[in-house]
């Protein structure tokens, strides 16, 4: 058995129509006034919380991946996060990639090459020079990992480490069927900002007063660096808080700018060894 959802969304007064990952829950028949929230990989160890946010809250958002270090040793494409990854697959959130070894752009370099560096990875610290089919691989590997784990693929969409950029590094992506997605200024949550500067309640209420209809929201599986973690604290009261405000929530692919860029196919659900549909391991 195979299953396609078509959503049929109205997004920023355009009504566009996007293909969404299989789920198990009802979507929502309209967003009016639509935000996006999406969430980089990182150590992992607020992961499960999230996840409960989001299910309790019904929120679907959109998973930016690389295979970085996790506060268990291991990384997070790993086959101890392979069952979560199929469960949020399950659940009808959206992925896409963060370049495999976490790969961040530096400079364009003479004759069309880039230099670059790892943070995770066997060249984690490292300086390289990429040519864009090396950039165009490294793009790839996260959805590789994914659908092995879930029997799925990846938007073709990507955010780039730490958001660096070029228009050659775009060009490149583009050239190889990869579109960047950033986000928003209002839409940096700020999890990445050490805690005695920047205070949970401060995120909170700045995020609260500043979101508008149509941002991208930033967050992270977890930051090591900051000593009072953004998730699970500022998430639920986040997503209340915009709720009473009128927003609702959509993935990436229901995005005005992306959603021409993602195919309206039919994936199939991974199947087990006795050929039927593998349901959600938990």
């Amino acid at each position: 058995m195979r299953v396609a959802i078509k959503v049929w969304a109205v997004a920023l007064g355009l009504t566009i129509s996007v293909a969404h990952a299989q789920s198990s829950q009802p979507l929502t028949e309209s967003c009016d006034r639509p935000v996006y929230l999406t969430f980089d990989t990182g150590h992992m160890e607020v992961a499960p919380l999230i996840e409960d946010i989001l299910k309790r809250q019904g929120v679907r958002a959109s998973f930016f991946l690389a295979n970085e270090l996790t506060r268990t040793g291991g990384t997070s494409l790993d086959d101890e996060w392979a069952p979560w990854w199929q469960a949020m697959a399950e659940q009808g959130h959206v992925f896409a990639s963060h370049t495999y070894d976490h790969v961040y752009w530096q400079a364009d370099l003479p004759g069309g090459g880039f230099r670059v560096q790892a943070s995770a990875g066997p060249h984690q610290g490292k300086t390289q020079t990429w040519s864009a089919q090396d950039y165009c691989r490294e793009l790839a590997r996260p959805g590789e990992r994914f659908e092995e784990m879930t029997g799925r693929k990846m938007l073709p969409l990507f955010r780039s480490a730490g958001g660096r950029t070029s228009s050659s590094l775009l060009q490149a992506a583009q050239a190889c069927g990869y579109v960047h997605v950033g986000w928003s200024p209002a839409g940096f949550l700020g999890d990445e900002l050490p805690s005695e500067q920047y205070p949970n309640t401060v995120l909170l209420q700045r995020a609260l007063q500043n979101i508008r209809s149509g941002d991208i929201l930033m967050a992270h599986l977890g930051i090591w660096s900051r000593k009072d973690p953004w998730a699970p604290a500022v998430l639920e009261p986040l997503i209340v808080g915009l709720k009473k405000r009128g927003f609702c929530f959509a993935t990436i692919d229901a995005h005005p700018m992306y959603a021409p860029h993602v195919p309206a196919v039919e994936q199939p659900l991974k199947q087990s060894s006795d050929d039927s549909i593998s349901d959600c391991p938990f």
